[in-house]
């Protein structure tokens, strides 16, 4: 599945690509938070009910949802929407989950999703994302697409673990 660039397309998701979602948001959780979050956490994560959400993600109007795939299928999905923070103002933006499979890590597939994503916010919007404090590769990430934490951050218990949340803002 190893993904390069140049095999890589983009589009909208459509509610038949819930599944395939759902199956790379659960590789790249595992991968990427193996070493943060407790792994029997990580292992009852069901395909079926994140499909179920990413279903009900898609057919949310204010959502915008992209895929990456390959010949091979799909290898990476971004998901953007209206800010939830409650000191958002009107028309700031949200990246709530950016993901790909852990073997298209390093493809330059983050990159290319990232830069759909940002080149579709209007002039003037921010836009804030929510990483886990411990992720460090997360952060080096959005630091190179012009992100930085601004001060805010919350607790949301994950796996039965509080965990820090750092918000980041561009």
């Amino acid at each position: 599945m190893a993904a390069q660039l140049d095999e890589v397309s983009i589009r909208p998701a459509r509610a038949e690509d819930a599944d395939d979602i759902a199956r790379v948001d659960i590789a790249s959780w595992r991968g990427a938070y193996s070493e943060i979050l407790p792994g029997s956490y990580l292992s009852s994560l069901d395909a079926e009910e994140r499909a179920t959400l990413w279903r009900d993600a898609v057919a949310t109007e204010s959502t915008r949802i992209l895929v990456a795939e390959t010949d091979e299928g799909t290898v990476g999905f971004t998901s953007v929407g209206p800010s939830r923070d409650e000191d958002a103002d009107d028309g700031d933006l949200e990246i709530y989950a950016i993901y790909l499979h852990p073997e298209a890590w390093g493809s330059g597939v983050a990159r290319e999703l990232m830069r759909q994503v940002l080149g579709s916010v209007p002039r003037g919007a921010s836009v804030t994302l929510w990483i886990l404090e411990e992720n460090k590769r997360a952060q080096h990430f959005y630091r190179r697409h012009g992100f930085a934490p601004d001060g805010t951050e919350r607790i949301d218990e994950i796996g039965g673990r509080p965990m820090t949340q750092v918000r980041y803002r561009r």
